[in-house]
């Protein structure tokens, strides 16, 4: 807490202890703000510039990786298409093709117990479905956030706002965030890695061919 009042993001203002935001570079521990946490919600939120005439669909997906930063199995990649890992630790809650309204919208839930122990890293990440072929590009969102919840207490454990890394990006997708295991803890790192190919890009990255259809 002491590094957090000698940070220099907050000289000048006053400093509430009490806020959950996370920036680029910081690494948050999540069991030692939740030491009861098991069942996290990955959720995200964002609106749509009112002057973008044709709606734009944006997804959240997750890719769980080993320590090589790769996929295993298809079922590794959880997105609208393929919403749960075959075991069901990891599940998508549904697509939303608007973003309109409060709150978020979209989530996934990940139990942590049930995540692989050869898996090291969730990325998550946001990606605009045919943004290339609709000109469309991540600029465009406001009031965009991630945050991570413990879903079975509902308490809000960070929120990493994203607006502040889209501006002038002419993307279609961004890994915005990873839960990475240290030994039996789980730690948030909030990111900011763009693709200009959206989810198909990202799918080779991560060692799979996506079907987006």
């Amino acid at each position: 807490m002491v590094d957090d009042i000698l940070d220099t993001r907050f000289e000048g203002k006053a400093v509430d202890l009490a806020d959950n935001l996370v920036y680029l570079n910081d690494d948050l521990n999540l069991m030692q703000v939740d030491p009861a946490l098991r069942n996290v919600l990955i959720g995200a939120g964002w609106d749509v510039n009112a002057f973008n005439a044709d709606t734009l669909d944006l997804d959240l997906s997750v890719f769980l990786l080993n320590k090589e930063n790769m996929t295993r199995v298809d079922e590794d990649f959880v997105f609208y298409n393929q919403p749960e890992t075959f075991d069901g630790g990891v599940k998508h809650m549904g697509d939303s093709r608007t973003g309109a309204g409060d709150g978020d919208d979209e989530s996934i839930l990940v139990d942590l117990h049930a995540v692989p122990f050869d898996i090291i890293h969730v990325a998550i990440c946001v990606t605009i479905y045919k943004g290339y072929e609709k000109e469309q590009n991540l600029e465009m969102l406001r009031n965009a956030y991630v945050r991570i919840v413990n879903a079975d207490t509902r308490h809000e454990i960070c929120r990493f706002v994203i607006d502040q890394v889209l501006q002038d990006r002419t993307e279609t997708g961004v890994i915005i965030g990873f839960l990475n295991r240290e030994g039996p803890k789980w730690h948030f790192k909030p990111a900011a890695d763009f693709v200009p190919g959206g989810l198909s890009e990202l799918g080779k990255r991560f060692g799979l061919i996506i079907n987006q259809e």
